[in-house]
């Protein structure tokens, strides 16, 4: 198969790029949401070199793979955000499997190494689905190595009531009577709101099992956190002490698929152990119900075993999972240039 290795041209290629992520990610996406997802970013990068001699600051580097008629076939997507770890870069590289193995995934991998070596970065890191053997192989071969693993789960909302049974309901009526309040994000007063959410949550990302980098500031945070597919101020719980945020969790609902993403669970350190974050979880699966949802789905990293722990007993069940692979941009690129056409499986995918 011949093809071509071009920039993207926009908006024309947002549905072909949909097209070909779509046959990896966990919910669909379309090309009116990645075309939201490029208003919020910054028009031109500010890449450096730290005191330490680490590249920081953000910047992008696209582009599409297309077949002679001009196809998406191919998608690379390699970037950095200010508050990326000094050094790296994250990777989404995806190949549409009617063709994969012909070279594309190793074509656009090379683009990636060459970008990333020219702007003095040291690693990238992207993800893999686990049960994805031969895109794994493609990956070690091409230089990568597993970092880290997470699991996707997934509770059926049939059956959460029986789950919710056998977990202890009590709790909510508990911590109530300790003092605790439970409301929704929308219930709060506008203008404080996002800023109170923040000032809870940002600390709380350095206390998840693999977290690199910092967290981002306030702004890029609420574009990033607050106004992606799904979210809804209504779709935010809450736990107050009077009016102090100690505990949220935030959904995003996917109509097309009828299904709820538990985006991120947080509680407040001087809170932790009283059950918060169970009763902000039984929360969230009546609000799925209400929503008319069919499953309630989430991630975890496989370190995390409180949350992995509450799950379970909240009835999820585990799916597929994704290792975290990093690899260093000299070995990227030597290990590229070594793959025979047996080995150019390039499906590796941020998904």
């Amino acid at each position: 198969m011949e093809f071509n290795i071009r920039p993207l041209v926009l908006p024309d290629d947002y549905e072909g790029i949909a097209a070909v992520w779509n046959e990896e990610l966990a919910e669909p996406t379309t090309a009116e949401s990645l075309e939201e997802a490029d208003s919020k970013l910054y028009e031109h990068g500010h890449l450096y070199v730290n005191e330490d001699g680490l590249l920081e600051g953000y910047d992008r580097f696209r582009r599409a793979a297309v077949d002679e008629d001009g196809r998406i076939v191919g998608y690379l997507w390699t970037w950095r955000a200010p508050w990326t770890e000094a050094g790296g870069l994250y990777h989404t590289l995806v190949v549409s499997k009617a063709f994969r193995g012909r070279g594309v995934g190793q074509a656009l991998l090379a683009e990636a190494a060459a970008w990333a070596s020219s702007i003095g970065a040291g690693q990238i890191y992207t993800e893999v689905w686990d049960d994805d053997l031969r895109s794994l192989r493609f990956a070690e071969q091409s230089g990568f190595g597993i970092e880290r693993r997470s699991w996707q789960s997934v509770l059926e909302l049939k059956q959460a009531e029986e789950a919710a049974f056998h977990a202890d309901l009590s709790v909510i009526e508990r911590l109530e009577s300790e003092g605790i309040r439970f409301v929704s994000l929308a219930a709060m007063p506008e203008e404080e709101r996002e800023q109170l959410l923040y000032e809870l949550e940002s600390p709380t990302f350095k206390d998840i099992p693999g977290f690199l980098g910092t967290p981002p500031g306030f702004g890029d945070w609420q574009k990033w956190y607050l106004r992606g597919d799904g979210y809804a101020p209504e779709r935010v719980l809450l736990a107050l002490d009077g009016d102090r945020y100690v505990g949220a969790c935030s959904l995003r609902y996917f109509e097309e698929t009828r299904g709820m993403y538990h985006e991120y669970t947080c509680v407040h350190r001087d809170y932790r152990g009283r059950g918060i974050a169970l009763a902000l979880k039984l929360l969230s699966i009546r609000l799925a119900q209400r929503t008319g949802a069919l499953y309630l789905r989430t991630d975890n990293d496989s370190l995390n075993e409180p949350m992995l722990a509450v799950n379970r007993k909240l009835g999820y069940r585990s799916l597929r999972g994704k290792y975290r692979i990093k690899g260093d941009v000299g070995g990227i690129a030597a290990a590229n240039g070594k793959l025979d056409s047996a080995d150019r499986d390039a499906e590796i995918s941020k998904l």
